[in-house]
């Protein structure tokens, strides 16, 4: 049976950037939900609202203190109802993020876990003496720098924290966790919530004996950044553990019920890690594809990740252009008009593969990072000198003046290089020719090329060097990342159906593709 979700259009919402309607300088559900007509328009089908629950915003909401409320900042759990009700109006589903790996320090559940070594919630969390010289109890670090253990004065043990001390890890072999979790799915399921993106999806269990991980090349230099720290280790011990998909067919048999979707953010770089977690009927839905965030704009290396990528998961991934946590697509892929052609181009290539593409809010603009001054992502502010994530994460730019449309107030970050009139969705909006309208175009062709929906099969071409291109059903993609034109051999007559750059044509059987240019081409049956 097919599901709802399988050949969709994925938007993700950033809900602190996206739009506040408030005026305080922060975005909100109400501001998203005005913004909804607009997603339909573009063409998606699915939205997904990063966490917007009640949280200190020691990471921006990604530290929970309650999975059933709404934090002041971004509304109400009233505001969520009429947000889910007007996506369904509009043909739209609605995803929001599920944090299950860590809370806050500050939710009720830590506090009574170090209360006492006697508490009723202990050990719904890791804790362990320290080691024989008083240290941590293992090697373990944390994503966002230092170790992945803090030492607690009053119960004199350390608890487990694979980011932030401020986000404790709940222990998953507790059966109250997993109880109090299933209760949470069905509060959302209840409320006409269509599915959860899972947070950190492949770390929430851990090794048992908690054995330390080796290093890869032996312990990085002192000056190295957190980022860095976490590559040395082969995290054979911390991620990716086996028993992390008994979570998951629990939760499946709970989504069966409201025909609910689970998307997995389940950020491992080698492609083939990702089967185990979306293979049969039983686990995630889907995972994210994050090797597809990390290659550079070079044709055999692009081919090599998505069809290992498609051969491990097939149409059971979520291709994401950009995200929150990532530099943007057009940046990545060189800046300036040329990065946003490419990043057209790479979307394109995406959306013919099997899955659900996701768009990232402002990748529709062709947005590149927005560097700023004053940072807030915790990375960058407690670790001088590393790079963090705000680029990512500036306001989206809706119209021209102060605010840019996104808010009447100051703006919590700022827009940095998108601080453009030009870039606007207002401005863009009324060109034929902006990269919003040629996203709005590659949607709508997407939708009708039937081919692209009843055909998971990839079949992978062999042609010119720096073009990727393979064929599903009767629909041939091809994207030219080399550095000058090329001419791709059609296996029969075809149609030129689109492409996201000019001077793209078909002629007896070649298609002439220029450089950082996407195109489909419609075969006989």
């Amino acid at each position: 049976m097919t599901g709802w979700w399988e050949g969709a259009v994925g938007y993700q919402i950033y809900v602190r950037s996206f739009a506040d309607a408030d005026g305080d300088g922060v975005g909100d559900l109400p501001g998203a939900r005005e913004r909804l007509p607009y997603l339909a328009d573009l063409g998606v089908d699915v939205i997904w609202l990063t966490p917007f629950y009640p949280s200190p915003q020691a990471d921006h909401g990604y530290d929970v203190s309650d999975y059933t409320g709404v934090d002041l900042v971004f509304g109400s759990v009233a505001d969520v109802d009429h947000l889910v009700a007007d996506a369904h109006r509009l043909g739209l589903r609605v995803l929001i993020d599920l944090v299950p790996n860590h809370t806050s320090d500050r939710h009720p559940w830590f506090a009574d876990a170090r209360a006492s070594r006697d508490s009723d919630r202990r050990d719904w969390y890791v804790w362990r003496d320290p080691a024989p010289d008083g240290g941590p109890p293992n090697n373990w670090v944390s994503h966002f720098g230092g170790p992945a253990w803090t030492f607690d004065e009053v119960t004199g043990q350390y608890y487990l924290h694979l980011f932030l001390p401020e986000q404790p890890d709940l222990n998953w072999d507790h059966p109250e966790v997993r109880s109090a979790f299933r209760r949470i799915l069905t509060f959302w399921f209840d409320r006409g919530v269509d599915g959860f993106r899972i947070d950190v999806a492949h770390a929430l269990v851990k090794d048992p004996g908690l054995r330390d991980d080796p290093w890869i090349d032996g312990p990085p230099a002192d000056d190295a950044s957190p980022q860095e720290v976490f590559a040395a280790l082969d995290h054979v011990h911390d991620l990716d553990q086996p028993a992390v998909l008994d979570i998951y067919r629990e939760w499946r048999q709970v989504a069966r019920r409201y025909d609910a979707v689970l998307v997995g953010e389940v950020y491992l770089l080698r492609p083939e890690a990702l089967t185990r977690y979306v293979e049969g009927r039983d686990g995630l839905h889907a995972a994210f594809c994050f090797p597809v965030l990390k290659v550079d704009w070079d044709g055999p290396r692009i081919r090599e990740i998505l069809q290992r990528s498609v051969a491990a998961g097939g149409d059971r991934l979520a291709w994401p252009l950009s995200s929150h946590d990532d530099p943007r697509a057009a940046t990545r892929f060189g800046g300036g008009p040329t990065g946003s052609r490419r990043a057209l181009a790479y979307l394109a290539l995406l959306c013919a593969l099997p899955g659900v593409p996701f768009i990232y809010q402002g990748d529709e603009l062709g947005l590149e990072d927005g560097e700023v001054a004053a940072g807030a992502d915790p990375i960058a502010v407690r670790n001088p000198g590393a790079t963090g994530r705000d680029g990512a994460r500036t306001p989206i730019p809706w119209a021209p003046g102060p605010g840019y449309g996104f808010t009447t107030g100051e703006p919590w970050l700022g827009f940095g290089a998108n601080r453009h009139d030009g870039l606007t969705m207002l401005a863009q909006d009324a060109d034929p020719g902006s990269h919003l309208n040629a996203v709005r175009r590659l949607l709508a062709c997407r939708r009708g090329l039937t081919g692209l929906h009843a055909a998971a099969t990839v079949q992978w071409l062999d042609t010119t060097p720096g073009v990727v291109a393979f064929r599903r059903g009767d629909v041939l993609a091809a994207c030219n990342a080399g550095d000058r034109s090329a001419v791709v051999t059609l296996p029969a007559d075809g149609e030129l159906v689109h492409a996201t750059g000019g001077d793209t044509r078909v002629e007896d059987r070649e298609l002439h593709l220029p450089a950082d240019v996407t195109a489909y081409v419609r075969l006989p049956s």
